[in-house]
Parts: C-alpha cells; sequence; structure tokens
C-alpha cells in the first residue's frame, strides 16, 4: 500500500470518532455558554405570572427592578440566613426599603429535602403574600425543587409541568453523578404525597 493510500484509509476510520469529539465539544461549549448567559442575566423566569417568579441571587438593583415590574411583595431566601454578608444585607436593606416581606428558609442543593422540612416549604410559600419571588445562589437546584413544589402542592399543577422546574431550561443538570441531584431525588420521594403516582 502506497503512503497516500494508506494515510486516506487512515483519515477515514477517524472521520466518525473525530465528527462524534466534535460534536461533543460544541455540545458542551454551548451548554456551558447557555448556563452562564442564565447566571449574567440573574436566571430570571416567571413560574405563575403574579404568583411566582424565581432567580438567582439578586442584587438590590435587580429587587427593585423585579418589585416594579412584576409587583413583588415577598422574597423567600433558600440560602438561608447569612448575616454580615453583603449579598444578604443588601437583600435584606432593599426589601426592608420597599415594603417587601423577606423569609429565609435554609436548604442545601446537595443533600435532599426532608418530608418535614418539605412541608415547612410548602406552608411558607401557601401563606407569604403574592407575588413571591424565590431564589437561591444560582436559581437552578434549591429554586427549582421549591418551584416545583409550588406548582404541584399550591398551584395544582401536574406532574410534568412541576418536574419542568427542575430542567436545563433554568440552568438545573438533572445527572445522578452530581450533587445537585438530590433535588430530583427530593422531588421523586415527595411526588405520593403530591397526589403523583412516581416514576
Amino acid at each position: 500500500m502506497r503512503f497516500t493510500e494508506y494515510v486516506r484509509v487512515g483519515t477515514r476510520r477517524w472521520r466518525w470518532p473525530l465528527r462524534v469529539m466534535l460534536t461533543g465539544v460544541a455540545t458542551l461549549l454551548l451548554v456551558g455558554a447557555y448556563l452562564g448567559g442564565l447566571q449574567l442575566t440573574g436566571n430570571f423566569h416567571t413560574v405563575l405570572p403574579h404568583e411566582l417568579y424565581r432567580s438567582a441571587q439578586p442584587s438590590p438593583t435587580q429587587i427593585a427592578a423585579y418589585a416594579a415590574t412584576y409587583g413583588i411583595r415577598s422574597i423567600i431566601n433558600l440560602r438561608g440566613g447569612n448575616p454580615g454578608r453583603d449579598w444578604y444585607e443588601g437583600e435584606r436593606a432593599m426589601a426592608r426599603r420597599l415594603g417587601i416581606l423577606h423569609v429565609d428558609f435554609a436548604m442545601s442543593a446537595k443533600r435532599p429535602l426532608d418530608d418535614g422540612r418539605a412541608a415547612q416549604l410548602i406552608a411558607l410559600l401557601r401563606s407569604v403574600p403574592k407575588p413571591v419571588l424565590i431564589h437561591c445562589q444560582a436559581g437552578a437546584d434549591r429554586t427549582g425543587l421549591a418551584a416545583a413544589l409550588y406548582l404541584a402542592a399550591i398551584a395544582g399543577q401536574g406532574e410534568a409541568a412541576s418536574e419542568g422546574q427542575l430542567s436545563l431550561l433554568y440552568g438545573h443538570l438533572s445527572l445522578p453523578i452530581l450533587a445537585p441531584y438530590a433535588m430530583d431525588d427530593s422531588f421523586e420521594r415527595l411526588e405520593p404525597a403530591l397526589g403523583f403516582a412516581g416514576s
């Protein structure tokens, strides 16, 4: 076999794996760019108009804008109280200035939410003045679970709509190898209590 034929055969052999690899790299870059864009824009989304909104950690300026545009009356901070931290003090000060109820509810994105804490969160979501803004740090994992619980337990939405709050659309990666999969596990475990058959 001449050298040029050898190169041609070798090139054909590597064409398919190279295409797969390049497609994989391009997909990862696109997903990374999308997730980065969510964070740059505050990952703000309407869950139910005039009722529930979700976001990443909002700045005081963003809180003022959300209040002016959407009439936010309550904020539930899923990161829990963090006295002395700039983000926390700024958030509380702006909420106080605008007359918005501010509530801390600590939960972890890396550990399942137990039944008792889930019941407390649902009761809190039910009781605060609406519209309410829920947020965690990235607005993807804890916020996704809280939004899913709201849709399922309070708004009476279906399983698909509720589970849809834990999706890549909001920056949540539903992969069992990642720690935030605890949010998916929590929702799956709570499904029977929410009136869903579970899957």
